[in-house]
């Protein structure tokens, strides 16, 4: 009753929590489809474009170390300014980016409107979105927040044969447009409703924090950081798989453009969707008993992905090579389902959005590097293994991710566990 309560002096919508969670579903599918059709439609660029794989590895890592340099400052500005204003900023610029990248001719166009501006508008997004949602959802967080990540694999599983397609049918520039354009209509509907974020608190209450004292809130929490180790192999693995997965498919079983990407999109983001909404829903209800139960449970999910991953890379059949890539994603959704809510499980409220931003940046910093890897592999091994041995080395970055997390679960996630109502004290006075 008083999550009720508090939740309509917020704003005059009953129920607008679950409103919320259906705007920013929406959204965050259109963040997700437009980051995976790139590597949808990567061979016709290629052709097109006349690029080499190290030139097409780096359009991605450009893009993935773009987004790690901007989160710092969006995380910051997640937690002082208008959400509302900065989630709808965000998608409207990253769908203009989108459309852009239609038009490019050659790799600096790919690089300026793919990666720079794109990462411009998409870096703003998470830092601003996740506190939002997770500051209306209380007894539903993990739910909430796993509600909201299955779009990310709705997202790339319809770009893998939608992408695929548009590409096959009118080229791989229509894809972009249509993408794009579908952005942008959706900004227009988040204008309309779309309602602004309490403030973390008022000016009245507490000083604001430096942006150095705020940023600086991941490097003070040991189970932060060994979460953040655990994220940046969650990125560095799947950097790598949206962007060579279906060229990786398409070598090496000869299949189509749309076969390819439809398999490698398909039945990795199935699985997981099925993993984070278990994952969610289930996380939610044992936790109460258990509150240590998300590390827990993101740890054992990420060293049994070890074995799976390396099968995914070694496996010499479609049917083999498919069934590994459908139990990562079980795995990784497993993992998902609580990667916010875990990080929020030991930070303040009024420093989540920096703490986003954080994680995020360190672990895309790491993680740019994988697509550039691959498309270094692929060209060193011309007889087609390069992939291959690629994605099972990606193992090796579960495995240490897995332990971080693990250590995180055993040493320091009990004494460093707050609450929504922990105290709102600056920074400064910790």
């Amino acid at each position: 009753m008083k999550a009720n309560s508090e939740q309509n002096s917020v704003n005059p919508r009953p129920r607008y929590k679950w409103e919320l969670l259906a705007l920013l579903f929406c959204t965050f599918f259109f963040h997700q489809g437009d980051r995976a059709i790139f590597g949808v439609v990567l061979s016709a660029i290629k052709t097109d474009l006349h690029l080499t794989d190290s030139h097409l590895g780096l359009v991605g890592s450009v893009l993935f170390f773009m987004l790690a340099l901007m989160m710092p400052v969006a995380g910051y500005l997640g937690d002082i300014l208008n959400r509302k204003k900065i989630i709808i900023g965000s998608l409207l610029f990253w769908s203009m980016a989108t459309m852009c990248t239609g038009f490019a001719g050659g790799l600096v166009g790919l690089i300026i409107f793919r990666s720079v501006a794109t990462a411009g508008g998409e870096s703003f997004y998470a830092p601003a979105a996740y506190p939002l949602l997770a500051s209306h959802h209380t007894r539903t967080r993990s739910l909430a927040l796993s509600i909201h990540q299955s779009s990310l694999y709705l997202g790339v599983m319809a770009t893998g044969f939608l992408g695929g397609f548009i590409a096959q049918q009118w080229g791989w520039r229509s894809a972009f447009f249509i993408y794009g354009a579908g952005g942008i209509g959706l900004g227009v509907i988040l204008i309309w409703r779309l309602l602004d974020a309490p403030p973390p608190a008022t000016p009245t209450e507490v000083k604001r924090d430096s942006i150095w004292q705020a940023l600086g809130v991941v490097f003070r929490s040991p189970s932060a950081l060994l979460l953040t180790t655990g994220f940046t192999a969650i990125v560095f693995v799947n950097n790598a798989y949206v962007v060579w997965a279906p060229i990786f498919l398409q070598e090496k079983f000869n299949l189509s453009l749309t076969q390819a990407g439809g398999y490698a999109m398909f039945y990795h983001h199935l699985a997981a969707l099925a993993g984070i909404l278990l994952g969610g829903w289930f996380t939610d209800r044992m936790v109460r008993a258990r509150p240590f139960f998300r590390p827990q449970l993101m740890s054992v999910a990420m060293l049994l992905g070890v074995p799976v991953i390396f099968l995914m890379g070694a496996s010499g059949s479609l049917l083999a090579t498919c069934t590994a890539m459908a139990g990562f994603g079980l795995l990784r959704g497993l993992y998902e389902a609580n990667t916010h809510a875990a990080l929020f499980d030991v930070i303040s409220p009024r420093h989540r959005a920096s703490a986003v931003g954080i994680m995020t940046m360190l672990a895309f910093l790491i993680g740019s590097l994988s697509p550039w890897l691959l498309g270094r592999l692929r060209e060193s091994h011309p007889d087609g293994r390069g992939l291959g041995y690629g994605f099972s080395a990606l193992a090796g970055a579960y495995l240490i991710g897995g332990l971080a997390v693990l250590l995180a679960a055993i040493f320091t996630f009990k004494r460093e566990r707050c609450s929504d109502d922990a105290s709102e004290k600056p920074l400064a006075s910790h």
